[in-house]
């Protein structure tokens, strides 16, 4: 093994070069006041790194075990290199949340798993509706932010993995 050849490994405050990256977004359209939010932290921060709005292909989908379908769809015909997959689930009073959160977490790491491209998974787990405004632009910023930059490194990873 050759020390340049894993050099990528070693880069984690480096962000990498966009050029020709292209980025799914799958976004829910359950608790929207929220997963807009980072929807657009998400997009605001491909466009700092100079993502152009035509290598980024956002889609809608009712729920978050919805997010499983619509990512491995656009995975399979979207023509994207990463996909970001953006929900928000706020725990109730029944166990509902716990079987939303624990499919989609399965889901996406079956996609991660088995499929061609990186699955971001940008799925907010709160506890209530202030801890996810608290994460959606709010005291703690907004963890759109993150998920795009993940993107782009997971891509980078795999790129020089095919070198």
């Amino acid at each position: 093994m050759s020390t340049q050849q894993y050099s990528f490994i070693n880069q984690a405050e480096a962000v990498p070069d966009t050029t020709n990256m292209r980025f799914g977004i799958v976004v829910t359209e359950w608790n929207n006041d929220i997963t807009d939010k980072l929807l657009e932290g998400a997009v605001n921060t491909l466009h700092a790194h100079g993502v152009d709005d035509s290598n980024i292909t956002v889609s809608r989908v009712p729920g978050c075990f919805e997010l499983i379908f619509g990512a491995s769809q656009l995975a399979k015909h979207g023509y994207v290199d990463a996909i970001i997959a953006i929900g928000c689930v706020i725990k109730g009073d029944t166990p509902h949340f716990d079987y939303i959160c624990q499919a989609a977490t399965q889901g996406i790491a079956q996609l991660n798993t088995t499929g061609s491209i990186p699955v971001i998974f940008g799925v907010l787990t709160v506890n209530n509706h202030q801890q996810a405004e608290e994460r959606a632009g709010g005291t703690l910023g907004n963890k759109g932010d993150e998920f795009a930059i993940t993107a782009i490194k997971m891509i980078d990873y795999a790129w020089q993995l095919q070198k």
